[in-house]
C-alpha cells in the first residue's frame, strides 16, 4: 500500500512524529540519508506498524499516494536546500514538500517562492513540544502555500494536541508566517524560562531557602493563575534528588544554552522597531551565564551585598527584611506581571511582521494553537484568545482591560520585588526589563523631546513640535554655525 505522507529525517522528534502519525491512522513512508537508520527503526519501535521503508528518495516518492506530501525534519541550512533540489525532479505539480525544522523565516520566504516556481507547493511548519510532544501531540504552526493546507490539514490536525477538543494546529498564514511564529514563541519561552530562573534566584539567594522548600512554592503557583507546563517542571525539577538524597539541580553547572531562536526574535524586533526588550535581555542573560570562568573571577574582584555578612546562596536573606510568606506573594505577582508584558511584546511584534510581510495573522487562533503540546502552553493563553474576541484590532495586551487590571494590581508588589532584588545584589534583567517597558509604555511624556534635540544638534535630522501638528518638521540652527539646511533622513 501506498503511504499517505513521507518522512525524511529518522532522529528523535522525526521517529516520535511518525510513530505519532501512525497510531493516528496514517501510512508513512520513512527515510533517512543514513539509510541504516531506516532499517534500525522499522525493526524496532516501528516493528509490525505501517510503515513503508524507503532507502532512496526515489523509493519514498514512489511510496507515495499523489498529490504527494513529504515532510523534513532535518537540521535548518543548507540541508533543506540540498533535500528542495533533489526532491523537485521526482515529484510533479501539486505535490507538497513540507519543512518542519526550525528555519529561520526569511528562508521560509524564499524556498516558498522558489518551490512554487517550480510547480509545487510548499509549507514551513513550526513544531513545538520537544521529543515527547512530536510523540504524544505537538503544537504545530504550518505557512506556506495557502493551497497545501487542505493536503495536509487532516493529518496535522489529527496528530497535534487537542484542548478542549480543539487542534492545535491551524493555519498560519502564507510563506513563512508559520516558521515567523514559532520563532516569536520560542522567544517567548526563553522569556518565560528566565522570568521563573529570577524568581528561583530571588527565593534561593535573598531568601535562603533550600530546592525543596522552592518546589513547593512553586507548585502552588501552578494552582493558581500561573498555572503553565514550565511551572510545573521547574516544581518537579527543584524536587528531583540523585541516589545520594542530593538536589540535582544545585550540582548543575549555571552556564546556559541556545541554539539561536531567542536570537532570531530579538533581531527580528530590531529590524521591525518594536521593543522586545525582555526577551532581549533573556537572550543576553544566556551569554552572560556562558562566561562562567570570568564571572567567577569577577565575584573574586568585587564586592556587593552578598559579601556584606547578610549572607549567601542557600543560607542568607539578601535584600530581604520582613514576612517571607508575604515577599513570596508579591513575588508571585511580580512574575505574572512580568509575564504579561513579555506576551504583550511578542504579540506586538507578530503584529509589526503582519504588516512588513502581508501575513493576515488570527492572533486569538495563535494562542489557541499554543494552549496545548508546546513549551509554553498554559492557563494564561486562554486569556489572550479572549482578549482578542473582545477586539480582533487590540494594539496591546496590556490595554486589554483584563491584563489592565491585573498589571495595575501588581505593580506595588513587582516594585517592592524588584527593589528587594537590587538592593541584595541578585540580578533580574528580564524582570526588570518588564517593569521598564510597563513605565515607558504608561509615559505620558517620555525625554525623547532631548534625544531628538540632540540629533537635530549634530546631524541637522529635524524634530516635531508640541505646539505645531503632528508631520510638521523643523531645525534649528543651534550654534550658529550650521546654517538652515536640515537632513532628509530624520529616522535614522
Amino acid at each position: 500500500m501506498k503511504a499517505d505522507i513521507g518522512l525524511i529525517g529518522l532522529a528523535v522528534m522525526g521517529e516520535n512524529l511518525v510513530l505519532n502519525m501512525e497510531s493516528k491512522g496514517f501510512r508513512v513512508a520513512v527515510f533517512n540519508r543514513t539509510t541504516s537508520k531506516v532499517k534500525t527503526f522499522v525493526e524496532g519501535r516501528g516493528k509490525l506498524k505501517k510503515f513503508n521503508p524507503a532507502y532512496s528518495l526515489e523509493e519514498l516518492v514512489a511510496n507515495l499516494e499523489r498529490p504527494r506530501k513529504v515532510m523534513m525534519l532535518v537540521k535548518a541550512g543548507s540541508a533543506v536546500d540540498d533535500f528542495i533540489e533533489q526532491l523537485i525532479p521526482l515529484l510533479e505539480p501539486g505535490d507538497v514538500i513540507i519543512d518542519g525544522g526550525n528555519t529561520h523565516f526569511p528562508d521560509t520566504i524564499r524556498r516558498t517562492k522558489y518551490v512554487e516556481s517550480k510547480g509545487l507547493l510548499y509549507i514551513g511548519t513550526g513544531v513545538s513540544g520537544g521529543e515527547e510532544g512530536a510523540l504524544l501531540g505537538p503544537s504545530m504552526m504550518p505557512g506556506g502555500s495557502p493551497e497545501a493546507w487542505p493536503l495536509v490539514k487532516p493529518i496535522f490536525q489529527s496528530i497535534s494536541a487537542k484542548v478542549d477538543g480543539q487542534p492545535c494546529c491551524d493555519w498560519v498564514g502564507s510563506d513563512g508566517a508559520g516558521h515567523f511564529v514559532k520563532m516569536v514563541h520560542n522567544g517567548i519561552e526563553y522569556g518565560d524560562m528566565q522570568l521563573i530562573c529570577e524568581a528561583y534566584q530571588i527565593m534561593r539567594d535573598g531568601l535562603g531557602m533550600t530546592a525543596g522548600e522552592m518546589s513547593e512554592v512553586f507548585g502552588e503557583w501552578n494552582r493558581g493563575e500561573l498555572d503553565s507546563y514550565l511551572i510545573e517542571i521547574t516544581r518537579d525539577i527543584l524536587a528531583y534528588k540523585d541516589a545520594e538524597g542530593q538536589y540535582v539541580v544545585d550540582h548543575i553547572l549555571d552556564a546556559a544554552g541556545q541554539k539561536g531562536t531567542g536570537k532570531w526574535t530579538g533581531v527580528s524586533a530590531l529590524e521591525l522597531g518594536v521593543p522586545l526588550t525582555l526577551i532581549a535581555e533573556a537572550v543576553f542573560a544566556r551569554c552572560l551565564s556562558s562566561q562562567k570562568d570570568e564571572r567567577v573571577l569577577a565575584s573574586q574582584r568585587f564586592t556587593g551585598p552578598e559579601n556584606a555578612g547578610t549572607g549567601s546562596a542557600g543560607s542568607g536573606t539578601r535584600g530581604f527584611v520582613g514576612d517571607r510568606k508575604a515577599f513570596l506573594d508579591d513575588l508571585r505577582q511580580a512574575l505574572y506581571a512580568s509575564k504579561i508584558v513579555s506576551y504583550a511584546q511578542g504579540y506586538l511584534l507578530m503584529r509589526e511582521a503582519a504588516k512588513e510581510y502581508g501575513w493576515a495573522l488570527d492572533y486569538g487562533s495563535i494562542a489557541l494553537m499554543w494552549r496545548g503540546g508546546c513549551i509554553i502552553r498554559s492557563a494564561f493563553l486562554s486569556k489572550i484568545k479572549e482578549a482578542f474576541e473582545r477586539n480582533g484590532e487590540l494594539s496591546n495586551l496590556l490595554m486589554d482591560n483584563f491584563f489592565a487590571e491585573k498589571v495595575q494590581a501588581s505593580q506595588a508588589a513587582w516594585r517592592r520585588v524588584l527593589v528587594a532584588a537590587m538592593e541584595g545584589g541578585i540580578p533580574v534583567p528580564s524582570m526588570a526589563a518588564a517593569l521598564t517597558y510597563f513605565d515607558g509604555y504608561r509615559c505620558k511624556s517620555l525625554p525623547a523631546n532631548l534625544l531628538q534635540a540632540q540629533r537635530d544638534y549634530f546631524g541637522a535630522h529635524t524634530y516635531e513640535r508640541t505646539d505645531r501638528p503632528r508631520g510638521e518638521f523643523f531645525h534649528t540652527n543651534w550654534t550658529g554655525r550650521g546654517g538652515d539646511t536640515a537632513s532628509s533622513a530624520y529616522n535614522v
